[in-house]
C-alpha cells in the first residue's frame, strides 16, 4: 500500500518509466510554476530551508506538481518520505506507517514525512486516525488534494495544517517544461534526435489544461511517433542523411486526440464553472454565457443540472422584468428531457441566450426577503377578521368576513383594504424595477393612480 524512501536515497524512476515520471523535478531549482509559494523568500520555501516544516495540505488541480513538491520538501528537510495513496490505503496502512515513524524517532533516525495523495478520499474515521500523530509530532503530514480542503478535510486535522494552494500551470510553464524535456539527454528526450516546432510546443501548452503530466506524456508519444515515421520514410527513400525529424502541430494534436478539460462534476471546477455561467447570464453577456455553457457540455455536465440553474436565475435575476423567462426555462427542461444529448444543446443555447438578453430584476427575491423578516416577527399574529371565511353562523356572529371588499366589485378589480396583520399594516415589500414588463406595469399602475387622484 505504501513505500518508504529515505531522505538520502535516489528515487529516480527506471529508464522505461513515462516521461512525466522521469522528468520529475528533484529540487526547487528544477520546479516550474507555483512561484507564489516556492519562490525565493516565500513562506513554504523558508520553512523547508530552515527545517521547521509543519504539517501542510497542498491543494490544486491535477498535474500542478503536488506529489513532486511533497518529495522536494521531504528531501529538503532530510526526512524519510513515506507516500500513501488514499485510494488504496486503509487504517491498517496508516498505523503501520505511524509505528515505523515512531521507531525512527526513538532510534534518532530523523523525522518522517507521511505524504497522503488524494487525502480527500479518506473518510472521517481514516482522517481521525492520523490526527493524534500529527498533533504529537510523530509524523509530519503532507496531504495532496484536488478538492477544497475546507469541505474534504475534517476540521481538527485542517486546523493543525498550513494550506498552500497551487495554481493551474500557465502556458509558459508548460512550454518551459516541454522544452526542458526535449533538451534533457539524461532523463528526457534529448537523445531522440527529434526537434519540435515552436508552433507544436505552443499547441501542446494550449491544449493540456495546465496539466504537466498530460503535456509530457503527449510530447513523448508525439516524439516517438515522429521518430518512427521518419525512420520509415528514410527506409523507403533509401536515404541516410537528411534533416532531423520535427514534431509538428499535427503530431501534437494526434497525440492528444482531444483537449483536456479540468472538470470534475463533484469538485471545484464544477462549481466554479457553473458560477461563471450564472454570473455571465446575470451580467447580460451572451458570448460569455455561451462559452461557459459549451465548457460544461463538453466536459460532460448533466444538462438537467444546467437547466435547473437557469430556472433559478429566471426568477432570481430576471423575475418580473420578463415573466416569460420562467416559461422559457421550464420549456427548456422539457425539451432537454425529451430530446436528450447531444441535440439538446440547441435548447440549452437558445435558453441561455434568451436569459442573457432579457432585462434583469431581482425584485422578487428582495420583496420575499422583506416579507419573510416580518413573518419571522409576527408569525403568530391573527389574520384580520374581515379576511377570514365565515363558514358557520357562529363565525359570522363573531365578525368573520365582516366588511370584506370583493375586488371584482371595484373598477379594475383593485380595492383598497387592509390585507396584512395589524402590526405590519402598511408595510411595503415589493419595489418594482423600471425594466421590461415590470417597468411597463409600474408605469401603468402609476398612471392609474394619478388618474384616480385627479
Amino acid at each position: 500500500m505504501f513505500e518508504t524512501r529515505g531522505a538520502g536515497l535516489d528515487d529516480a524512476p527506471d529508464a522505461g518509466a513515462p516521461l512525466a515520471a522521469r522528468m520529475r523535478p528533484r529540487s526547487f531549482a528544477e520546479y516550474a510554476g507555483q512561484e507564489h509559494i516556492v519562490g525565493e523568500g516565500r513562506m513554504l520555501r523558508r520553512l523547508v530551508e530552515t527545517g521547521n516544516l509543519p504539517s501542510i495540505i497542498l491543494w490544486g488541480p491535477p498535474g500542478t506538481g503536488k506529489t513532486t513538491l511533497g518529495r522536494i520538501i521531504s528531501r529538503g528537510t532530510d526526512a524519510t518520505f513515506v507516500p500513501i495513496s488514499a485510494v488504496s490505503a486503509g487504517v491498517a496502512d496508516l498505523r503501520k506507517a505511524v509505528a515505523e515513524a515512531r521507531d525512527r524517532l526513538r532510534a534518532e533516525q530523523g523525522r518522517t514525512v507521511l505524504f497522503i495523495d488524494e487525502i480527500h478520499r479518506f473518510n472521517k474515521a481514516q482522517q481521525d486516525a492520523i490526527l493524534p500523530f500529527v498533533e504529537d509530532g510523530t509524523i509530519t503530514l503532507i496531504g495532496a488534494t484536488t478538492e477544497n480542503p475546507s469541505f474534504e478535510v475534517i476540521g481538527p486535522l485542517l486546523s493543525r495544517c498550513c494550506v498552500f494552494a497551487l495554481k493551474q500551470l500557465g502556458a509558459d510553464d508548460i512550454a518551459l517544461i516541454a522544452r526542458n524535456a526535449l533538451a534533457d539527454e539524461e532523463r528526457g528526450l534529448g537523445r531522440s534526435g527529434v526537434i519540435a516546432d515552436d508552433g507544436a510546443i505552443d499547441a501542446l501548452a494550449a491544449s493540456t489544461g495546465g496539466d504537466a503530466r498530460i503535456a509530457l506524456n503527449a510530447l513523448e508519444a508525439a516524439v516517438a511517433g515522429t521518430a518512427a515515421r521518419h525512420s520509415a520514410e528514410r527506409a523507403a527513400d533509401g536515404t541516410e542523411s537528411d534533416p532531423a525529424p520535427r514534431v509538428t502541430v499535427a503530431d501534437i494534436e494526434e497525440a492528444l486526440q482531444h483537449r483536456t478539460y479540468l472538470y470534475d462534476r463533484q469538485g471545484d471546477a464544477h462549481y466554479d464553472t457553473v458560477s461563471a455561467f450564472i454570473k455571465s447570464l446575470r451580467g447580460s453577456d451572451p458570448d460569455a454565457s455561451l462559452y461557459w455553457l459549451a465548457r460544461m457540455i463538453e466536459a460532460g455536465e448533466d444538462p438537467l443540472f444546467i437547466v435547473r440553474r437557469m430556472v433559478v436565475l429566471a426568477s432570481e435575476d430576471i423575475g418580473l422584468a420578463d415573466p416569460q423567462a420562467l416559461v422559457v426555462t421550464t420549456a427548456c427542461q422539457q425539451a432537454v428531457h425529451f430530446i436528450g444529448m447531444p441535440e439538446a444543446f440547441y435548447a440549452l443555447a437558445e435558453t441561455a441566450l434568451y436569459l442573457a438578453l432579457a432585462p434583469k430584476s431581482n425584485s422578487v427575491g428582495a420583496a420575499y426577503g422583506m416579507a419573510l423578516r416580518d413573518v419571522e416577527a409576527t408569525r403568530n399574529d391573527p389574520v384580520p377578521l374581515h379576511l377570514r371565511n365565515a363558514v358557520t353562523g357562529l363565525m359570522k356572529q363573531m365578525g368573520y368576513g365582516a366588511g370584506y371588499k370583493y375586488a371584482h366589485d371595484y373598477e379594475g378589480a383593485v380595492v383598497e383594504q387592509q390585507h396584512l396583520p395589524d402590526r405590519v399594516a402598511g408595510h411595503r415589500y415589493y419595489q418594482a424595477k423600471d425594466l421590461g414588463w415590470e417597468g411597463r406595469r409600474k408605469r401603468e399602475r402609476r398612471d392609474d393612480h394619478d388618474g384616480d387622484a385627479k
